[in-house]
C-alpha cells in the first residue's frame, strides 16, 4: 500500500479517480446478463469509496 494522502487537492484527484473507474465499470455490465458477483462488487468500490472519504475526512480534523 501507498503512503497516505494528506493533501486535500490530492485526496479529491484519487476518489475521481476511483469514482470513474466505477463509473466505467458499471457501464461495461450489461444488465440482462449481471449476476450477483457483478452487484456485490459494484457494491464492495461503493463501500471502498465511502471509507475513503470518511478517511480523508478524520485527517482533515
Amino acid at each position: 500500500m501507498g503512503s497516505p494522502i494528506k493533501e486535500k487537492g490530492k485526496q479529491v484527484v484519487f476518489l475521481k479517480q476511483k469514482l470513474t473507474m466505477f463509473m466505467d465499470l458499471l457501464d461495461a455490465i450489461e444488465p440482462e446478463s449481471a449476476d450477483l458477483e457483478d452487484i456485490d462488487r459494484l457494491i464492495s468500490i461503493i463501500d471502498d469509496l465511502e471509507s475513503k472519504c470518511r478517511e480523508f475526512k478524520n485527517r482533515d480534523e
